[in-house]
């Protein structure tokens, strides 16, 4: 069994391509085995998102008003929920014990995960996209592959922060309860309900620093500007950004459960 020492190398070894490679095909393996999660990933969001435009059947205005911004929040709801107990499986399982006792630095573990899950969310943002905007009319001024963007850097969000929670449950009961916690108040104050600048003040502050309002500005950026605008590209890069922020976050939170 590895000392305390050696696993503490690994963990801090450099981000490796092919131990990184090599965890990501591990998890696609794990992932296609399992078709419950996989239908939880790809249909969900599909599924959701079909609800909706007939709920609002009878008015599209509003389908279109709230559609683009459901189309990231949906995937970054469903990613976290996947992702946190996945990962938490993994470490109560001593899956991630063992493999932190090899040559895999915390880099590579968390590199390989968020590159897994990425490859499914460009999938899952890929179908709802295209169903929305293609089989259910929803009205988008700008590039359609603008609000894939935007759904697929919600999507890695999603990831990021589903990996980084996991390591504050106990199991996967606890993992689920971080979602009133991290999301919830996210969805409330994105602008999905009331625009912003309408809230009470110190509630727009809190918004103004939160990701998934940035990823809403940008879903509507989208639909009401045929152009590429500078507060998209400003929504693109703090999406982006919280979420590699999030992921070295999860990176340094990652530990062995023993000496």
């Amino acid at each position: 069994m590895s000392t305390p020492a050696a696993a503490n190398t690994t963990a801090t070894a450099p981000l490796s391509a092919a131990r990184t490679l090599a965890t990501a095909a591990r998890v696609l393996r794990q992932l296609a085995h399992d078709p419950r999660t996989v239908a939880l990933l790809l249909l969900i969001p599909v599924l959701m998102i079909t609800l909706l435009r007939y709920v609002f059947d009878g008015s599209p205005q509003t389908f279109d008003s709230i559609g683009a911004s459901l189309l990231g929040i949906f995937p970054l709801i469903t990613m976290f929920l996947v992702t946190s107990i996945a990962t938490l499986r993994e470490r109560t399982s001593g899956t991630l014990e063992r493999l932190l006792a090899m040559p895999l630095g915390k880099g590579d573990l968390i590199a390989g995960y968020a590159l897994a899950f990425g490859a499914v969310a460009v999938l899952q943002s890929l179908l709802a996209t295209a169903l929305s905007v293609w089989a259910l009319g929803l009205d988008v001024t700008g590039s359609p592959w603008l609000l894939l963007l935007i759904a697929l850097l919600d999507a890695l969000l999603g990831t990021a922060l589903g990996l980084f929670v996991s390591a504050f449950a106990a199991s996967e009961f606890q993992a689920v309860q971080f979602m009133p916690a991290v999301i919830f108040p996210q969805l409330l104050l994105c602008g999905l309900f009331v625009p912003r600048d309408r809230m009470a003040p110190f509630l727009e502050v809190i918004s103004d620093v939160l990701p998934m309002s940035y990823a809403v500005d940008g879903m509507n950026e989208v639909v009401h500007h045929p152009d590429v605008t500078g507060d998209f590209v400003r929504d693109v890069l703090i999406v982006a950004g919280c979420a590699l922020l999030v992921l070295a976050l999860g990176a340094a939170t990652l530990r062995r459960r023993t000496t």
